[in-house]
């Protein structure tokens, strides 16, 4: 099986690698595709919008990975999330995900609900201590969410894996990668979902099915 990993930074905000660069790291562990997905904000989300698309266009042309083009609205203000939702969308990206309610950074409260019911929002990262009401809301509006292996977001996998269980609530694990050192591969993301509490009948749809909804929108 080939990894598809939803969630990544490059050196275009605070990760360590060209886009190009982890394109090639992910590729050669067998990755199938990535999604780089940089911080963005009132201050940055233009340029880092046109760089990534630039990026992954070429990318696109001349390698086997496929890499989706994407940004992650990160600690912006409730009242900014759809209107930057909705800007990343029509600067031409095809992934937008949102820095969501995680225990060890102060992003707003209210986050999580905010951007679930935001239309333009596909992946909420990292949710921290989700509620059965979020997990329902993320079902009625399709927003997926994410299990991760990134250190410190990690700590409420458990949770966001049972509720998201409990309700039906679609789920992908991805890596929040910041350096070459936090790719994983396939087999360790399957650790990461079975650590989570997640019972080895769902790992093809979390690990493959949902992943692969996303590259079907390019």
């Amino acid at each position: 099986m080939r990894r598809i990993d939803l969630h990544t930074h490059t050196f275009l905000t605070d990760g360590e690698l060209l886009p190009i660069e982890l394109a090639r790291r992910a590729e050669d562990l067998g990755y199938k595709a990535i999604g780089i997905t940089d911080h963005v904000g009132p201050s940055n989300i233009e340029p880092v919008a046109k760089q990534t698309l630039r990026a992954a266009e070429k990318i696109n042309e001349t390698m086997d990975i496929k890499v989706i083009p994407g940004v992650e609205l990160t600690h912006l203000p409730l009242s900014l999330l759809p209107d930057y939702a909705e800007m990343a969308r029509d600067l031409g990206v095809k992934l937008v995900v949102v820095h969501g309610e995680t225990v060890v950074e102060p992003v707003p409260p209210g986050t999580n609900i905010a951007s679930m019911k935001c239309e333009e929002v596909d992946l909420l990262a990292h949710p921290g201590l989700l509620s059965r009401k979020e997990a329902e809301l993320a079902v009625e509006t399709d927003t997926c969410l994410e299990i991760t292996s990134r250190k410190g977001h990690s700590l409420t996998n458990g949770r966001v894996a049972r509720l998201a269980t409990e309700k039906g609530a679609k789920l992908v694990v991805n890596t929040d990668a910041h350096s070459p050192e936090d790719l994983i591969t396939y087999e360790e993301a399957e650790a990461v979902a079975l650590g989570s509490g997640l019972e080895k009948g769902v790992l093809s749809e979390v690990l493959d099915d949902n992943p692969n909804s996303f590259l079907e929108k390019m």
